[in-house]
């Protein structure tokens, strides 16, 4: 079983900042990838940012400059610093991993999700 948390949600006024985290934890043999993934209301859940275990990074065109995100591979955890946020940033925001388990001899690689975090703007 794989478990992945977010944390850091809340509520902040535009122009500041919040940092989120995910930790994913269980049966994991090694972490391809993990990425932040946001759904307004009305909207469809989109790419926030991304990062591979080698440490590449992608980001929607929309919060380049303004975000950052980064891994701490050791303790399976990655983290989205998001600065001059604005009410348009307002979303639940998901943490993805994309990664291997081992069981029984075999491998299994599936994506798994955590049960998203509130991010608010008021402007």
């Amino acid at each position: 079983q794989v478990q992945v948390v977010e944390s850091g949600g809340g509520l902040v006024q535009s122009g500041g900042s919040l940092r989120l985290s995910c930790t994913a934890s269980g049966s994991i043999f090694n972490i391809h990838a993990m990425g932040w993934y946001r759904q307004a209301p009305g909207k469809q859940r989109e790419l926030v940012a991304g990062i591979t275990g080698g440490g590449g990074t992608n980001y929607a065109d929309s919060v380049k400059g303004r975000f950052t995100i980064s891994r701490d591979n050791a303790n399976n955890t990655v983290y989205l610093q998001m600065n001059s946020l604005k009410p348009e940033d307002t979303a639940v925001y998901y943490c993805n991993a994309d990664l291997h388990t081992y069981y029984s001899g075999r491998y299994y690689r599936n994506d798994y999700w955590g049960q998203g975090t509130q991010v608010t703007v008021s402007s």
